[in-house]
């Protein structure tokens, strides 16, 4: 009797996760004219002056006073990680692929993720630090669309533009919002369809709508292995921001793969090693004005 050997076939290619990009990257795009400096500190310049006093005609002019000094913020999140493969995992054919799909789970599942979590977290943290107060009334549909105007009209009293605020906020905000008493809804009728378009992309004058997942929005983290929600954190509802009245930085990237026998603690194996080192920071005479935050009670 003839032996029928079948072959095995398999996939190297991953199947793609529920994963989002990272969606805190608008705050690290924001002043972009505070650089890092000695190698970990961002130095931030505060001035105060003082004010009009009455002329007096004949006379000369009243002596005003400048204070100028600098906020001196620290980074403080310095992050690592390294993966020794097995050869026997990796052939010369699927090296590439290999290295590829342990760099994209990575990314996807781990570093993306820790890096909101880690940035909202500390936004709350240096909100309070400036002396900003939570609100934590609860939210429904019909006092969502009075907080947010409420918070608007705060923002513009404190001289906040508008158009470069966004709200970062979770499903289930954005979901009260779209059924909230009072909003307006748009029905587009064209090319014989009638469609009533409910999608909440921007609102009032604000810049956009942001939506975070859930697990990276809460007031604390445990970045002891990766990234969890910290004993007793509460889940943020939203955080209406101006970019501007924070920064946030990364400062060094560092990605390697060393090939068997590099390096003695691994012997004949692949080695992946990812560093990381950034940091979140309010401006003190900014925040406090340039921000609101909802949180659960």
């Amino acid at each position: 009797m003839a032996i029928v050997e079948y072959a095995t076939k398999f996939s190297n290619v991953l199947r793609e996760l529920y994963e989002q990009e990272q969606t805190s990257i608008d705050l690290y795009n924001s002043n972009q004219d505070i650089q890092v400096v000695n190698g970990k500190y961002l130095k931030i310049p505060t001035m105060s002056v003082t004010g009009y006093k009455d002329h007096t005609r004949g006379g000369g002019y009243n002596a005003g006073s400048i204070t100028q000094n600098y906020e001196l913020k620290q980074l403080d999140h310095d992050r690592d990680i390294e993966f020794a493969i097995d050869p026997m995992d990796v052939d010369e054919s699927n090296m590439v692929v290999t290295i590829a799909n342990i760099q994209k789970r990575f990314e996807t599942t781990q570093a993306i993720p820790e890096a909101d979590a880690y940035t909202y977290s500390k936004i709350y943290t240096e909100y309070v630090r400036v002396g900003g107060t939570v609100k934590t009334t609860a939210l429904t549909a019909a006092n969502v669309l009075a907080d947010f105007d409420e918070n608007l009209q705060q923002m513009e009293d404190d001289g906040v533009p508008l158009d470069r605020v966004i709200l970062y906020c979770t499903s289930a905000y954005k979901t009260l919002l779209k059924n909230a008493a009072g909003i307006t809804r748009t029905l587009n009728v064209g090319g014989g369809e009638s469609n009533l378009d409910r999608r909440v992309k921007s609102i009032d004058d604000i810049a956009k709508i942001q939506t975070v997942p859930s697990a990276r929005f809460k007031t604390a983290f445990n970045f002891t292995n990766g990234w969890a929600a910290a004993t007793g954190a509460k889940q943020i509802d939203y955080i209406l921001i101006d970019p501007e009245s924070q920064v946030s930085r990364d400062k060094y990237s560092y990605i390697k793969v060393f090939t068997p026998g590099h390096d003695s603690r691994t012997a004949d194996n692949y080695l992946y090693q990812n560093r990381k080192y950034n940091g979140t920071f309010g401006i003190d005479e900014l925040l406090v004005k340039g921000c609101i935050i909802h949180t659960e009670a």
